[in-house]
């Protein structure tokens, strides 16, 4: 079942039964969208004053990261790793509260099997000496070559992430103030070329150079400033939520009813309505309208400037410039639940296929479907046995593919490359899978682009190549409108979670005080 058959009533804009109703003599926010983007950005308006509406288009909070309930497994459609938790609990603290008390997030160790080909296998974790014994097992020429790496990555995130994650780049001379950085840090290389610059052996530069991948980027092609991920992971670990991501999503919508802000579902937002250049407020589906001091935006960003503005009101982000720029990747994911357990399954598994380079080419150059893949295997299950029932598994399988620019007709290919999947699995991992499976769906760029609204079924946005980054990136404080600001995947810093919650936090630094705007 596509995730097209949910029966979603997304043209009505109700408001919801008992929801807070807007405050008189109050800074009005509406957010456009419940990602976690969007629901951080609530957070922190509520927090500093201002009356916030959610409007959110389908029947429940999330985005990218709602969660799918049938045959009695729970499917998280999306994010499923977390990291920098301490993201998270900066919005919880900001209401009064403390995560731990909401939610359980379990570290993974290892972080991830990555799976070869052959049948050989990389656990990924944090433990520098456990990482330098893997190392060793491939290449023990490349120990060194991975001590070398680690400390570079360690300086880049220094200056990426705690430096400039949440820094704004509202004008070029903020880019051109960085570039310094930029150039010592050799930000010109992609991750590849970094990785292969300390690393010789072709299974570990994959190793360690494909976590791109995970947020929308060819790894030959996107800056080496994201190899600051491969130290994020090790600083802070990686986590897993238990009950599931969506319950992250749950504890964030609490604390905005707790704030007095409201979150209304099947609203579906037509148009940002201006006075001149300044956004006022919003007009949904249907009609209705709603005033608003200032508007943040969770949608796509390329949605955001093509279908909710007129065209005569963006000079930067034109019909043509949204149409030329590059864009991530697109999925195909297979969630599917099975009638026993695989025990010897990992929470995360990478399962790459025979290529590594091609197969990237062919994602993003060519935008051809191959007839290999590689893959993100997750089973929530071998953590939290609650998402499934008894002696069952839930899964879900990801396949980077290209996104709608590609000439694949999914409505054809879709079950073909579902069964290809689940051959490949049966093969390799979970033996005897075609007989176990009693539960399936499954998402593609169609999906992204009719349900999320995801210009051209792209993931990610805009593809995070160092041109598409920072202040080239469509800014967290909109150029074209006043009082229009955007997070998510598609502003700075770019997609994963930590980056979308960093889009959040930039809000407290553009975004005016509740009482400067009532002035």
């Amino acid at each position: 079942m596509s995730v097209m058959d949910l029966s979603l009533d997304i043209g009505a804009a109700e408001p919801q039964v008992g929801l807070a109703r807007p405050r008189a003599g109050k800074a009005r926010a509406v957010v456009i969208g419940s990602g976690f983007g969007g629901l951080a950005a609530a957070i922190r308006l509520g927090a500093r004053g201002y009356d916030v509406t959610v409007l959110e288009r389908l029947d429940q909070p999330g985005g990218r990261a709602y969660v799918f309930r049938q045959d009695g497994f729970t499917f998280d459609a999306g994010p499923t790793i977390i990291t920098a938790p301490f993201l998270f609990e900066e919005l919880w603290e900001l209401c009064g509260k403390r995560l731990a008390d909401d939610v359980q997030l379990r570290p993974m160790d290892p972080f991830y099997r990555i799976r070869f080909s052959d049948g050989s296998h990389f656990d990924y974790c944090g433990d520098a000496e456990r990482m330098r014994a893997e190392v060793a097992r491939f290449s023990p020429d490349d120990v060194a070559g991975y001590d070398s790496f680690m400390r570079e990555t360690a300086e880049i995130f220094r200056i990426g992430f705690e430096e400039l994650g949440d820094e704004p780049f509202g004008s070029i001379g903020s880019m051109v103030r960085v570039l310094p950085d930029l150039v010592r840090l050799q930000g010109h290389r992609t991750v590849y070329g970094m990785v292969a610059k300390h690393i010789r052996d072709e299974r570990l530069r994959t190793v360690f150079s494909f976590h791109p991948l995970l947020i929308g980027g060819n790894p030959f092609a996107v800056t080496s400033v994201y190899t600051l991920i491969n130290h994020l992971e090790k600083k802070w670990g990686v986590h897993f939520a238990m009950g599931g991501t969506n319950t992250l999503v749950d504890g964030l919508a609490k604390l905005i009813e707790g704030q007095g802000n409201r979150i209304r579902y099947n609203a579906t937002v037509e148009q940002i309505l201006l006075e001149g250049r300044r956004a006022v407020g919003v007009r949904l589906a249907g009609g209705e309208e709603i005033k608003a001091d200032v508007v943040v935006s969770n949608a796509d960003t390329a949605w955001t400037y093509k279908n909710l503005l007129p065209p005569k009101a963006r000079r930067r982000w034109t019909d043509r410039k949204i149409k030329r720029a590059r864009y991530s990747n697109g999925l195909f994911v297979w969630y599917f639940g099975t009638n026993r357990r695989y025990d010897d399954v990992l929470h995360h598994t990478i399962h790459l296929g025979p290529r590594y380079r091609g197969l990237v080419e062919d994602i993003f150059k060519k935008k051809v479907l191959a007839e290999d893949f590689s893959l993100y295997l997750h089973r929530p299950t071998a953590s939290d046995p609650s998402l499934a029932p008894e002696g069952c598994d839930a899964f879900y399988a990801l396949s980077p593919v290209p996104h709608l620019d590609g000439d694949v007709d999914w409505t054809e290919a879709a079950e073909r490359y579902r069964r290809s999947i689940e051959q490949e699995l049966e093969r390799t991992l979970l033996p005897g899978l075609s007989d176990a499976v009693i539960s399936s769906r499954i998402q593609t760029p169609i999906d992204f682009k009719e349900r999320l609204l995801s210009y051209k079924g792209a993931a990610f946005g805009m593809e995070p190549v160092l041109l598409q980054s920072a202040w080239f990136r469509p800014n967290n404080r909109s150029e074209d409108i006043e009082r229009l600001y955007l997070v998510g995947a598609g502003t700075h810093p770019g997609a994963g979670v930590p980056g979308v919650l960093s889009t959040a936090r930039i809000l407290d630094k553009v975004v005016p005080d509740a009482a400067a705007v009532l002035a």
